[in-house]
């Protein structure tokens, strides 16, 4: 195969078959960002939550590959250029790219500040090129495609060494020994990833999966999937984890009795800020005080991104609008609401530059400065006897089982696809074994030692 004579199709076929989807989000299938129309494209190395290290670090070791995959994405989309977005702080990683980005045509790097959530596609792009995504559209409306780093890598390996992911690289962080970046089979359990950052430290803990901003609770038992970005351990009293436990109907009832109206979650809301209409501080009043007439109150939750700041660092009553925005939107959406947007964009909010929150102080506010530690990438292989691997670890459709109980299972085979067309991502086996359940939500394969 010629690199230099494929096209945007055929790298969109090879993609998909690989099964490369973003690994810094909720997973939407990588080939299906690929579209005419995109003048500029994006490697987001903001590295958007605290404490994660994955992107800074693949950014360092591949930097060859990585700017060989973007540029080819460059080329096949016919954009006129591609801008490599990090952190200023990542000083090692700006270093590594500026000794190979001159290799590249129209390929430049974007300084980034500190602040959180820069990561955010929104913010990512005005922070990077200036422009504006309106509420309710995507990056594509203004010319440009967002990949993140190890997504970069996957279509890399996907397109140059016809290799399909089977692995995530993840952050394991917090109360343990010794916090480390693995490369880790897809599926294996996250209890064996622990062991090999040395085990936890402290008797009484609960698991975060995900950042400590946006994260949900996880057990030993739960699996990897293509998301899985980083593992923090947390003390079980720790203001994040009761955050998490805290019951939705009783954050409503808090806020029925001390929400001042202060506007702290709307001010410092970075959608907000950047003219969106989300409003948190309106929705929790409207909520809180049973206003069902005001439809705007609701409506507007559909344009929250989620990011936590209102709740974890804005309001000074330990109130959680996200918690109970989130759980607005998934009643909304089973009940067939979409987004209502109007299209009229505000203007950036003239203080905005002074309302950008500092990561650092975002870091210290939320109780996790201890755990802002190197974390440096092993990539030894990890073994393991058995994997249990999802068959929806993407947004989109679940994807099809392909195989049965007792079947002999490659690496990188395929094992799930997706069917009729629809939006998903392909699934493949992340180690050799022998197929031992499956359903329509997961297939779990034993090594043949492990049987």
């Amino acid at each position: 195969m010629n690199i230099n004579e494929l096209g945007i199709d055929e790298v969109k076929r090879i993609i998909f078959e690989c099964g490369v989807v973003g690994a810094g989000g909720a997973g939407f299938p990588t080939h299906a960002k690929l579209n005419n129309g995109v003048d500029t494209i994006i490697l987001n190395c903001a590295e958007c939550e605290p404490l994660f290290r994955v992107d800074q670090q693949l950014l360092i070791k591949y930097t060859k590959e990585i700017l060989e995959a973007l540029s080819l994405i460059k080329i096949v989309l016919h954009s006129k250029k591609a801008v490599v977005a990090i952190k200023s702080k990542y000083k090692k990683t700006i270093e590594a790219v500026e000794k190979e980005i001159y290799r590249y045509e129209n390929i430049e790097i974007k300084h980034l500040p500190d602040i959180y959530p820069v990561g955010d596609e929104v913010v990512l792009i005005y922070e990077t090129l200036g422009r504006i995504v309106k509420e309710g559209t995507i990056p594509l409306s203004v010319g440009v495609v967002v990949l993140n780093v190890e997504t970069v890598l996957n279509i890399y390996n996907a397109v140059f060494l016809n290799k399909p992911v089977t692995n995530k690289y993840i952050t394991i962080t917090g109360e343990v020994n010794r916090p480390i970046t693995v490369k880790a089979p897809i599926g294996i359990e996250i209890g064996e990833l622990i062991k090999y950052a040395g085990g936890v430290k402290i008797n009484n803990y609960n698991i975060l999966e995900g950042g400590p901003m946006t994260g949900r609770i996880s057990t030993e038992k739960s699996t990897v999937t293509k998301t899985t970005k980083c593992i923090i351990i947390l003390p079980e009293d720790h203001q994040i984890i009761i955050n998490r436990k805290t019951n939705p109907s009783i954050s409503i009832k808090r806020a029925m009795s001390i929400c001042s109206q202060c506007r702290m979650c709307t001010d410092l809301c970075p959608r907000n800020l950047l003219g969106h209409s989300i409003k948190p501080h309106k929705i929790m009043n409207a909520i809180s005080n049973n206003i069902v007439s005001d439809i705007d109150a609701f409506s507007i939750a559909m344009f929250c991104c989620e990011c936590g700041l209102c709740e974890m660092y804005s309001c000074h009553q330990s109130l959680l609008p996200r918690r109970i925005i989130s759980e607005l939107k998934i009643k909304l959406k089973a009940n067939g609401f979409k987004n209502l947007s109007n299209n009229v964009q505000r203007n950036v909010e003239p203080l905005r530059n002074e309302r950008r929150v500092p990561t650092k102080r975002l870091i210290s506010r939320i109780g996790v400065l201890d755990y802002d530690v190197d974390a440096p990438l092993i990539e030894n292989a990890i073994l393991t006897d058995k994997v249990e691997i999802s068959l929806r670890q993407h947004i989109g459709a679940t994807a099809a089982p392909l195989v049965k109980v007792g079947d002999e299972i490659n690496k990188g085979q395929l094992i799930g696809d997706i069917q009729d067309g629809k939006i998903g991502s392909k699934i493949h086996s992340s180690i050799d074994g022998i197929v031992t359940h499956v359903d329509e939500y997961s297939i779990t394969i034993k090594t043949r030692g492990g049987m």
